[in-house]
């Protein structure tokens, strides 16, 4: 764990604080079995990291986003870069990810509607 972040990590960090994603909850530096997340929110199992050059060619990386996901996890990574020049883009990627129905939604269990079970029983 590193005490200060990188300006890009601020930005980013600027933008997921205090719930301001739709009350979605993040947390920094996050431990998560042998890894350090940057950015965490765990009631969406969604994992935001800031990536500076060191990561470019990484060997790394894609062995630690495998395990994350193989632990329900979602992973996102940003370039330092992108986060500073255009961060309106970034939350707004983010929000969607976060707000999209996914096989781990609760209303991914719902049950269709009568009429919507019925359709679907014939599409197959």
């Amino acid at each position: 764990m590193r005490s200060g972040m990188t300006d890009a990590e601020t930005k980013l960090w600027a933008i997921l604080r205090a719930k301001r994603l739709e009350a979605w909850k993040f947390k920094r530096q996050v431990p998560i079995g042998p890894y350090i997340a940057d950015f965490a929110c765990f009631a969406a199992r969604l994992i935001v990291e800031a990536d500076g050059s060191q990561h470019v060619d990484s060997v790394t990386d894609p062995r630690r986003t495998a395990w994350l996901e193989e632990q329900g996890f979602s992973v996102l990574r940003f370039w330092n870069a992108e986060i500073l020049l255009r961060p309106d883009d970034i939350a707004m990627h983010i929000h969607r990810v976060l707000t999209a129905p996914s096989p781990r939604s609760p209303l991914a269990s719902r049950p269709l509607p009568q009429g919507e079970r019925e359709r679907n029983t014939h599409d197959c």
